[in-house]
Parts: C-alpha cells; structure tokens; sequence
C-alpha cells in the first residue's frame, strides 16, 4: 500500500544511532518520508568521537555471525532478511574476525550515513531535541540510546514517572535453566513464602562458600570507561565483591543467607550460604543469579561462578555488569509495537526500550520503523514470530520480562519458547548444539512465512 498525499507528513526519530538510522531506513523503504535528527556535533557526548550516524562507540565487533547455533548469528540472517542496512553494510565492511561479523567501523558509518543522506525520503536535522517531540509530530521514534540527552531524559522521566527510566545498569548474571544440576539444587522461597518454590536454590557448605569469597576477591575486574567514572554505587545494588570486600560474613547475612531453608537433596549438611535464582522470564527458561551484579570481567564471571555447586555446567543468557545506562521499563510501558501507552504517538526504538548489543538495537529499530510506517499506511502491522530471534526480543522487551526486575537483555536462545518435543522420549529429545540448530530452523522458516505473509498483505 502507497502513503496517500493527505499522510505525507513525515515520521521523526530522534537519534542518529544504530537503532534509530535502521528505523529511518525502513520507514523509507515503505514509501514513508522521515526525520532523522541527530544532536551531534551541535551537542558532543562523552563517548562519540565524530558527527556520522551510527558511529560505533565500544566495540567494533557485531559477535558471532553463525545463524545455526547463535541467537546473534540468527538474528544477523534474519537482518538481512529483512532488508536490514546496518547488517547490508556491516557486511560490506567486514574485517577477519573468525566466527564474528567485525566491521572497519569509520568505512561502516560512514556508508551507513551516505546511504541515508542519499535517500530522498530522509531529512537529516542536526541539532539537540532537549524536551519532549512537539505535538504537531503526530509519529516520532525515539532511539537516543544509553547517552540520552540530559533535557529529553528528564521529559521522559516527567512523562512516565520518575522510576521508569533508569540511568544506572546493575545487572545480574541470567542462567539457562536447563543448565542447572537439579540433582544439587532444589526449588524453595525462604520460609516457604509465595507459592512456596519461587527460587531455585544452591547450597553452599563452610569450606565451598569461604573458597567462594576468595575467589571472588582475586579475580579480575572491569574497570569503568573514562565517561562513567562518576557512576555511583548504590547501597541496593553494590557489586557482590564489594560487599564481600566488607567482611567474609557480609554476603551470608545479605543476598546468599541460608535462613529459611532446608536442603532436601542433603537435609543433614548445615548451610552456610545459599544462591538464590529468580525467574527471570515468562517462559521460565531464564533464571538471574539474585544480588549478584558485578565487574567482574566476563571469563572471571564464569570461572567463578561455575564453582557454585549446581552451575559447574552453567550457561549464561547474560553476564553481569554495572555501568551507566539510560533505558525505560519496556515491560510496563510500551505496548508490543513499542509504543507508549500513555502516549501513542510516541515510540521507543533500541538500547533504550532495554535491549542489549548493537545488532539487539538495530533489530528493534527495524520492527519500530516498520511498525510506524505500517501505522502511517494505515495498515495494522503483523508482530514476528516469537520464534524468530527479532521476534523473541521484542516479546521479551514488551510482554516477556518481568516488569518489577526488568534489566537489558541480549538474543539469546532462552527467550525463544521450546520445541515441541514432548512426544518423543526425553533421550531423542535434542540437546545442546542440535536443539540450538533446530530452534534456528524453526526461526528461519516462521521468519520467510511472516516476509511472505507481509507481502501478500501489502499487495
């Protein structure tokens, strides 16, 4: 379907980021004409280093390019199935990098910015949109990132209440739960409270929790970048190596007290601490590690980590971290085409709407510029499969997470819901590498039915 020319004013996204130059570009493939605005140069940031769009401020590397058996590989060919231009160049101007999709990140954005300013649909306006979008833009997408203006933060906050953006990232690790040996962890909440089972548990006896705490101690942090270094640590989220700096005994009297508890897998051994898991998604395939936010580098996070009786084969959806950040709480409010629910209009795209990675943001921004120009059109726009990675992040960012511990989130094969496998016998039931290359299947065929689907619809 064509725009009509009584709907030819154009669909705004603010931010020139990964996120919000594939938003534009989608919305100009649909016909639709758009408003990319950029604050840089007129506003500098801390992290950016020159005026193109989609500069690349950390990383040069979009991590694994294998679609069989990564959720971020996967996430890549359905990118490119989608027309995607930050994977189109990212590919154009790939590096050796192994297994990775590496880019030579001046060529990127640089290609990235010609392209769009090449596009006859697409007006780039520098310069800061420090408040909120005027209501005359009846479409806006915003996808500024973790390095959100001061002034647009603050009418975030204004609009949708104080503590749903947040500025500060204290993640905790996220464990497949099916890497978990239940044979040493069980199911219980202290004293029995909620539902009586709420948490997954892992004991710790005297000798393996004090082996526990030196571990942590020695092991290797990250330090923060040069523009976080004024990032505070909160009293409610100090990294667990902090509080174990504190005293030996500070983590069995805070997040790891065994209080409450009994072991049924071995009710004569005293407890001495106890890691706790929460569910950490509707599908219950993801648990995060409670209190355990940390800047421990990620090889020590797992080293360490993997001594807890029960994780010794652990499989992490996501590491931990504390860094500065600015990203809203997605889950309770935006609906599940990334508009705000309090004010429809507007739209949320990338690392703010809480995904996390550069391939996570675009992909978001993909769905937000496709879902605006649907809505500019007039047409109801279809949502991705939950089986496809794209479409399993963004049910995860909407209706997937749990809104109270909402926290960034990676692709990654824990967000897709299982096979259907419950007719065949638990030994043919495929694990590991071939569950990973079947869940790949199912995405890639789900995806080409959507495409065509999408297509027949438009015609």
């Amino acid at each position: 379907m064509t725009t009509s020319p009584s709907d030819n004013a154009p669909v705004h996204v603010i931010g020139g980021g990964l996120a919000g130059s594939e938003a534009a570009w989608q919305l100009a493939r649909a016909g639709v004409p758009v408003v990319l605005h950029e604050m840089r140069p007129d506003r500098a940031t801390d992290a950016h280093k020159t005026q193109d769009l989609a500069e690349l401020v950390c990383s040069n590397s979009f991590r694994s390019d294998d679609f069989e058996t990564n959720a971020v590989g996967l996430l890549h060919e359905e990118m490119r199935r989608l027309g995607s231009l930050i994977i189109d160049m990212a590919d154009r101007h790939r590096v050796p990098a192994g297994a990775a999709l590496a880019v030579d990140r001046d060529g990127f954005a640089a290609a990235v910015t010609q392209a769009l300013e090449a596009d006859p649909l697409v007006t780039i306006e520098r310069g800061e949109i420090d408040g909120l979008p005027p209501e005359d833009w009846a479409s806006v997408i915003i996808a500024t990132g973790p390095l959100t203006s001061p002034g647009l933060s603050q009418a975030i906050c204004d609009l949708t209440g104080q503590d749903q953006l947040a500025f500060f990232d204290a993640i905790a690790p996220i464990v497949h739960k099916d890497s978990i040996d239940f044979d040493i962890a069980w199911f219980q909440s202290r004293y029995d409270k909620g539902d009586g089972k709420d948490y997954i548990n892992l004991p710790m006896d005297r000798d393996q929790y004090d082996a526990f705490i030196a571990a942590l101690l020695d092991a290797e942090k990250h330090e923060f970048k040069e523009w976080e270094k004024d990032t505070p640590y909160f009293e409610g989220c100090l990294p667990i190596e902090v509080m174990a700096e504190r005293g030996p005994k500070t983590l069995s009297f805070g997040p790891m007290k065994p209080v409450g508890l009994t072991n049924p897998n071995a009710p004569d051994t005293r407890l001495a601490a106890v890691v706790q898991l929460r569910q950490d998604n509707a599908l219950g395939t993801l648990y995060n590690m409670v209190g355990f936010q940390t800047k421990l580098t990620y090889g020590e996070q797992i080293r360490v980590f993997r001594t807890i009786p029960g994780l010794a084969n652990a499989e992490f959806a996501r590491l931990g971290g504390i860094h500065r950040n600015t990203f809203i709480n997605s889950p309770r409010l935006l609906d599940p085409m990334l508009r705000l629910k309090s004010q429809p209009r507007l739209r949320f795209a990338g690392q703010i709407t809480g995904c996390e990675g550069y391939v996570e943001s675009a992909g978001i921004g993909l769905l937000a510029g496709r879902f605006a120009a649907a809505d500019h059109q007039g047409t109801a726009p279809a949502l991705p499969p939950a089986t496809t990675s794209i479409g399993a992040l963004l049910n995860h960012i909407t209706v997937g997470a749990e809104a109270d511990t909402f926290q960034p989130m990676n692709a990654n094969f824990g967000l897709f819901p299982p096979l259907d496998t419950d007719d065949l016998p638990k030994k043919q039931r495929p694990r590991g590498r071939d569950r990973k290359i079947k869940l790949s299947e199912r995405a890639l065929a789900d995806l080409d039915a959507w495409i065509t689907g999408a297509k027949a619809a438009a015609e």
